[in-house]
This record gives structure tokens, C-alpha cells and sequence, in this order.
């Protein structure tokens, strides 16, 4: 299988934009370790994460739109939706594992990964 350009445009525009996303819901839950930032009150971090979140969304809409089928994009809306799925619960994982030192990795969090492989898998089987 020949992946277009199309493809690993949307792909790299799919992890660059949950990156973003990531840091914004999550990331406040670690900065808190910055006296600067552990005198901010929620109304604060909630404006700074939507400021992170507009990179989210500088990345996620044309991901979409070069993606999607309908404007000449290899993926219908289905498989964007799940690509952005698996791709949300990796860069997750990822951020988890590399930010929060608190948190691991068990057997049952690489059998969901297992699953979510196979629901690409199904997605995109004729």
C-alpha cells in the first residue's frame, strides 16, 4: 500500500494538532509545579489552554480538510475521525508517560492499543 502525500500530511497535521490539544487539557496539571503558574486562578488556565488550543485547531481544521475524501483527500470523514482517535490516545500515552513519571504503563493499556490497531485496521477494510 503506496501512502500519498496527502495522507502523511493529514497524519503529521493529525499529531502536531493533538499535541497541541494534549498540552492544553492536560499540561495545566502539571505547570502547577511553577510558582508563577500555581498563583493563577482557573478562569486563567483556562484562557491560557484555549490559547494553545487555537494552535490545536490552526492544525487540526487543514488536517481535515486535506484529508477529507470530498475535497480530494485520501480518507472518508469516518476514517479521519478514527485516525484523529488513535492518534489522540498515542500522543496521550506518550505525554503521559514522558510529563506525569507518575503514571505507567500495564498490560491492559497495550491490549487497548491492540484494539485500537485493529479498529484502523477494520475502518479501512473494504
Amino acid at each position: 500500500m503506496i501512502i500519498s502525500m496527502k495522507a502523511l500530511a493529514t497524519i503529521g497535521l493529525l499529531i502536531l494538532s493533538n499535541t497541541f490539544m494534549v498540552v492544553a487539557w492536560y499540561g495545566h496539571l502539571k505547570f502547577h509545579e511553577w510558582k508563577w503558574f500555581n498563583k493563577l486562578g482557573l478562569i486563567s488556565i483556562v484562557l491560557i489552554s484555549w490559547g494553545i488550543a487555537l494552535f490545536e485547531y490552526m492544525f487540526q481544521v487543514p488536517a481535515n480538510k486535506i484529508g477529507f475524501r470530498e475535497n480530494g483527500g485520501p480518507f472518508s470523514l469516518i476514517q479521519l475521525k478514527v485516525i484523529q482517535e488513535v492518534i489522540t490516545l498515542v500522543v496521550f500515552a506518550i505525554f503521559t508517560l514522558v510529563v506525569f513519571k507518575t503514571e505507567t504503563f500495564r498490560a491492559n493499556h497495550i491490549i487497548s492499543f491492540i484494539f485500537l490497531v485493529l479498529a484502523v485496521y477494520f475502518m479501512f477494510k473494504k
